[in-house]
């Protein structure tokens, strides 16, 4: 090789990488996928603690102030009972029925507003009509909006609408096996007659009338636990005792769980 001869350029190689996307994206998306699992479990765990009794309630909230307090106050006991209760006992086929049956009521919900929406005349009623699971299980509740919109004034006499909609709900109502429980409720205007029938005769009345509609509809009689008149012992609007929606009839279809 001449001294003198300059040495050539070596050639320039591009590597060409396939595949990825790693770049400017980096594992940022697997902390966010990471710190989305944690609130999700987070909100699970919550939910399940808002569910159980309120003894595994006290024990969560003392073990998580000060474990170490906990286990000695309890020697050793307090932890392996709060397991007991909350798999052995707490935790079982009841809870699951619970949750089951909760997911039915509001299925048995919808379909009553959907087969209203369906009936000339009844579509109208739907504000008239208000659903909600509560502890007892679900309550539907017809409420009245003027005088004589559901029963004619002062009597038990139920309106041709509201047997209609009594009609829609027994239907529904054969094709679970949960217990009823139909309430009459007034508001406050005093009613009373020489033979002492009260505003609580009227309200059980009304309750009873409901009732009879159901069993014509074929809900066997078995079903019904309770018919009680309520009066205005009980108001839907309490800031005003005397507002018409305290007229109502409910009917509580009652979790499965609570079989009498």
């Amino acid at each position: 090789m001449d001294p003198f001869e300059q040495p050539t350029e070596a050639p320039i190689r591009i590597v060409k990488k396939s595949g990825g996307h790693g770049g400017h994206h980096g594992g940022a998306w697997k902390v966010a996928y990471a710190d989305f699992v944690t609130a999700m479990m987070a909100l699970f765990i919550v939910l399940w603690i808002v569910g159980q009794s309120k003894q595994v309630k006290v024990y969560v909230a003392e073990y998580f102030k000060d474990p170490g307090a906990f286990m000695e106050n309890t020697k050793g006991g307090g932890i392996f009972e709060m397991n007991r209760m909350m798999v052995g006992e707490r935790i079982d086929d009841e809870q699951l029925k619970r949750s089951a049956d909760s997911t039915r009521l509001a299925e048995m919900a919808a379909e009553i507003m959907k087969e209203m929406g369906g009936k000339a005349g009844l579509e109208k009623l739907a504000e008239q009509i208000q659903m909600e699971i509560v502890r007892e299980g679900l309550r539907i509740e017809l409420l009245d909006k003027s005088e004589s919109f559901f029963f004619d004034v002062g009597t038990a006499t139920l309106k041709r609408d509201a047997q209609n909609i009594l009609e829609i709900i027994a239907k529904e109502l054969v094709k679970l096996p949960n217990h009823v429980i139909i309430e009459g409720h007034t508001d406050s205007r005093a009613y009373s007659t020489a033979d002492g029938y009260t505003n609580y005769e009227l309200s059980a009345d009304r309750a009873n009338s409901a009732r009879r509609v159901l069993v014509r509809n074929s809900v066997p009689l078995s079903k019904f636990d309770e018919v009680r008149g309520c009066a205005d012992s009980r108001l839907k609007i309490p800031s005003d005792p005397m507002d018409i929606r305290n007229r109502r009839i409910s009917i509580i279809v009652r979790f499965a769980g609570d079989l009498r």
